[in-house]
């Protein structure tokens, strides 16, 4: 009996869910036949039809895995994009292999359909109801059919990657459609497409057709994966045409001259405009409508503008020092009729000017001083800063001192969740909304990847402002000023977009408090089937100057011989680019919705847009099934799946696990491998009082320990351990930290300093760089030079507990920057040790397969399974799926685990 094996791993990232699937089926019953005799080719048809493919093989690389073709194509309509990318795969080798399909989807695209033809059997996808999908997953289950998952519960999704292991001589092709919505942006559309085809590509080829029916300005591409690259990049730009194509042969995709590894990995960037004859474009295709407006050459209406700053001491470092480059620039470009002041916070609230002021060169020059002087420390009281800042815009306006037709605006930049005044998220929103008045529009810049930035979003989205995430990194000060760009010019506001009622149906948003320069405000509906006349439209709105009043009129078949002579144009675009407008208004109004029976209509009018229109939405999964539906891959197994010959190991969680290191709980250390792309699990089974070192790095003076304790008595036979203490030693600071669970101590040459969990607070210490933050109750942040961090958190049990005791879990970026002569239980990790997984197979227990490794010149058996951490969900457990490695790491860490015992909590690793 031949027996099929499939990983399927679908991950998507930066704030969303994911899970991985493992499917194992031996195909035994009798209405499996069919599926099987066409995975029974003879292998002695295989080996001839192998030949030239073999061959082909060794001329592009030295794997045995063949990369046929890669193929993206993307078809741009009236500023929609449909994308598809489709890629063939072959395993060449005489033995099972795993043919994955890794691709990155730009953030806010809506993925419509995945399908994969594995040996001439298609499994193809539609969009249902996830209790739907739980439904038929479980019929499959009941025939003994494979099945899996792909689903997404946020508009965040950005990485997409399934990956099957398959037998010798499988031909497997993937291939992903995904559609969105192209905003104007600072002057431009603006479209990514990620190609990443992880080998060299038999056949390689990218398209990009757009078809604008307003006529096309401008179109370049500035980004072209790499340089070298730029050349084979082909344009071509008709009157309402263009064509951008990138087809790099075998050779040239080569990382070098007779390299069998592709440079082709980055970003294809086509940046276009349209002609501007009209401010107003109505275009009407195939029952629905697309209204475009973004006038020009307009003269900017003044600005009011509070910039509220998060000084506190989270934002120490390198971000400030970012935000405070930003803000030069940004101050520097206030033109003089606007008004403008600062307010900086943590758990105080200072202001610059208690009131507006003009942004005369004096003023400029001053605010300038005053920011690059903030020392960032202590809390963050978000609340008490945005009612100040609202109440400076209030006296303003009531005391006359705002012009009549000026625009308020309120910045805010923080990086954290409030730590001092009002906590509660709710409540900080509730008090904003109703002190605010409806002019004054509130925007959110949420600094690095652990800011609430759904907090900031809905405080954004409920006054009238938009929210943006900034990665704190070293281009911070790059996306904080190209924010601001976007709101600096108001040209426009209190704009209102009317149209007949008799002919038109579900209107998108069509009334917008401000319009920016280089922006596009876009309304959307439908045309009522007995409507045959032409559409107009009426737009009232305030500018600098004067009240303008616009008339457009659309004939509803005035796109139809352009369309017909577009061999790459999305017949769809108006019905799609409607569905998309609708469903992200829609998620908008739910976020904010104040009543459960509120949410459950949305949800419902979201659910019934997502099937009709096929996307994949927080609501819906992808069913994946073969053309006689007999076998399924498909949305939210069982938790406890029995029986049948499929084992199903399905983690979910909220976010991805974060590229770091940690060890917590019992102890559980969990290993991520980013380059391996793995994260491999052990238990240490040491006694109560044991100190283990965990990074040791003597040439960077850092060591950092634990201290075991047991819980109170044996549970089901086991006494479980946990770190109760960690110290750590900075010897160039001359610095020791020990944390325990009941209070932090910091200690050097001249004082004792003690924290306790009780409090949120910060702590810089400028003279040795170092920055220790504790958020109440939660966990403890330490950061030395800006380039290495370390998060404590602390777990507590409820107040005599019979058995469990409170404990600590450490956690480290794989980003700190250690010495080469780092190591510890975690801290040889610090560089990564090449590691493969292979030959995954069933094991003892059906819910966990098991694999080989190899690792260090070591060959284990490891087991698939699932750990907890602590860190990416703010403190809540989240899964996460692991290879486990036995006998308390053997063979993953160098030596025995005994070897990592010490004499103390600042004790450096003696190595043999």
């Amino acid at each position: 009996m031949l027996r099929l094996s499939f990983f399927l791993l679908l991950l998507f990232t930066s704030e969303i869910r994911s899970f991985d699937l493992y499917i194992e089926e031996s195909p035994d019953s009798d209405d499996f036949g069919d599926l099987l005799e066409e995975f029974q080719t003879s292998f002695k048809d295989r080996a001839r039809r192998s030949v030239s493919e073999e061959d082909d093989v060794q001329a592009i690389s030295s794997d045995a895995v063949l990369l046929h073709s890669y193929k993206v194509e993307s078809t741009i309509t009236s500023h929609f994009a449909n994308t598809m990318i489709r890629s063939k795969v072959v395993n060449n080798d005489k033995t099972t292999r795993s043919l994955a399909f890794d691709i990155q989807i730009p953030k806010g695209a809506f993925i419509n359909n995945f399908t994969m033809n594995v040996n001439g059997i298609v499994f193809s996808g539609s969009i249902r109801e996830k209790t739907e999908a739980r439904s038929l997953y479980s019929r499959a289950r009941a025939r003994n059919k494979a099945a899996g998952l792909m689903r997404t519960n946020s508009l965040d999704m950005e990485k997409f990657k399934a990956e099957l292991t398959v037998p010798s001589g499988t031909k497997v092709e993937f291939e992903i459609h995904y559609q969105e919505t192209i905003r104007r942006n600072l002057g431009v559309y603006q479209h990514v497409v990620y190609l990443q085809p992880g080998r060299l590509a038999k056949h390689f080829e990218a398209d990009i057709y757009i078809t604008e029916p307003q006529g096309i300005s401008s179109v370049n591409v500035p980004v072209t994966v790499s340089p070298n690259y730029a050349p084979l990049v082909k344009t071509t730009k008709g009157e309402k045409k263009a064509h951008i194509s990138f087809k790099p042969s075998v050779d040239e995709q080569r990382e070098c001259p007779g390299c069998s590894t592709t440079a082709v990995d980055g970003k294809l960037v086509v940046r276009y405009d349209v002609q501007r004859e009209q401010s107003s474009q109505l275009q009407v295709f195939n029952g629905y409508f697309l209204h475009f407006f973004a006038p020009e050459n307009l003269p900017p209406l003044p600005k009011n503008i509070l910039f509220v700053i998060d000084v506190s001491g989270s934002m120490w470092g390198l971000k400030m020092k970012q935000t405070v480059e930003a803000m030069k620039t940004i101050l520097e470009d206030l033109r003089p009729d606007d008004q403008f002041s600062i307010i900086d916070f943590n758990h105080n609230i200072r202001c610059w000017k208690e009131e507006l002021v003009y942004a005369s060169d004096l003023e400029k020059e001053d605010a300038k001083q005053y920011v690059q002087r903030i020392q960032p420390n202590g809390g963050t009281n978000i609340n008490e800063a945005l009612l100040r800042a609202i109440f400076i815009l209030k006296e303003a306006s009531d005391l006359g001192m705002l012009e009549a037709n000026s625009v308020s605006l309120i910045v805010l930049v923080s990086d954290g969740d409030p730590t001092v005044g009002e906590l509660k998220l709710s409540k900080i929103q509730k008090n904003v909304k109703t002190h605010n008045r409806d002019d004054f529009s509130l925007h959110s810049l949420g600094i690095g990847f652990d800011v609430d930035y759904d907090f900031l979003e809905r405080l954004a989205q409920e006054n009238n402002g938009m929210a943006q995430r900034i990665y704190g990194n070293q281009d911070t000060a790059a996306q904080m000023k190209e924010f601001y760009q976007k709101v600096s010019t108001p040209l426009l506001k209190n704009i209102i977009f009317n149209y007949p009622l008799d002919g038109i149906s579900d209107v998108t948003q069509n009334s917008f408090h401000h319009y920016f320069g280089g922006d596009e405000l876009v309304v959307a509906g439908k045309l009522k089937p007995e409507n045959i006349s032409p559409l107009q439209s009426m737009i009232t709105a305030s500018s600098a100057n004067a009240d303008l009043l616009l008339d457009v009129t659309s004939e509803a078949e005035a796109l139809n011989e352009l369309f017909e002579q577009s061999k790459h144009a999305f017949p769809d675009f108006a019905k799609q680019y409607w569905a998309q407008l609708t469903i992200n208004q829609l998620l908008a109004e739910r976020n904010l919705a104040t009543t459960a029976e509120a949410k459950r209509n949305i949800t419902k009018s979201i659910l019934q847009l997502s099937i009709e229109h096929h996307f994949v939405t927080p609501f819906t999964s992808l069913l994946i099934e073969s053309e006689d539906g007999k076998e399924r891959m498909l949305a939210d197994a069982p938790k406890d799946p029995k029986g049948g010959c499929c084992q199903t190991l399905i983690n979910l969680r909220k976010t991805p696990f974060k590229q770091s290191i940690a060890v917590d709980d019992d102890p559980h250390f969990i290993i991520n491998l980013p380059m391996s792309d793995l994260d491999v699990c052990f238990n240490i089974d040491s006694q109560p009082g044991n100190i283990l070192n965990l990074f040791s790095d003597p040439e960077l003076g850092i060591g950092v320990n634990g201290r075991i304790v047991s819980a109170k008595k044996e549970k089901n036979s086991k006494l479980n351990t946990y770190f109760g203490t960690i110290g750590m030693y900075f010897k160039q600071h001359n610095m020791k930290i020990e944390i325990s669970t009941e209070k932090i101590t910091v200690k050097d040459e001249s004082y004792t300093h003690t924290m306790p969990w009780s409090e949120s607070c910060s702590m810089m210490i400028n003279r040795k760089n170092l920055t220790l933050t504790v958020k109440r109750n939660s966990n403890f942040t330490i950061t030395v030079n800006e380039n290495l961090s370390f998060l404590i958190i602390l777990h507590r049990v409820w107040k005599n507990h019979p058995i469990n005791v409170d404990f600590l879990g450490l956690y480290a970026p794989f980003e700190n920057k250690f010495s080469s002569s780092v190591h510890g239980l975690i801290g040889q990790f610090m560089h990564e040790p090449i590691t493969t997984v292979h030959d995954i197979r069933s094991g003892q227990d059906p819910q966990k397969p098991i694999a080989t490794m190899h690792v260090k010149g070591e060959t284990l058996t490891v087991t698939r399974g699932v750990q907890k951490e602590y860190q990416t969900n703010g403190g809540e457990a989240n899964d996460v799926p692991c290879w486990f490695v036995h006998n308390n790491g053997k063979g993953f860490i160098d030596g025995h685990y005994k070897d990592y015992i010490v004499s103390s909590l600042y004790s450096f690793l003696k190595r043999p």
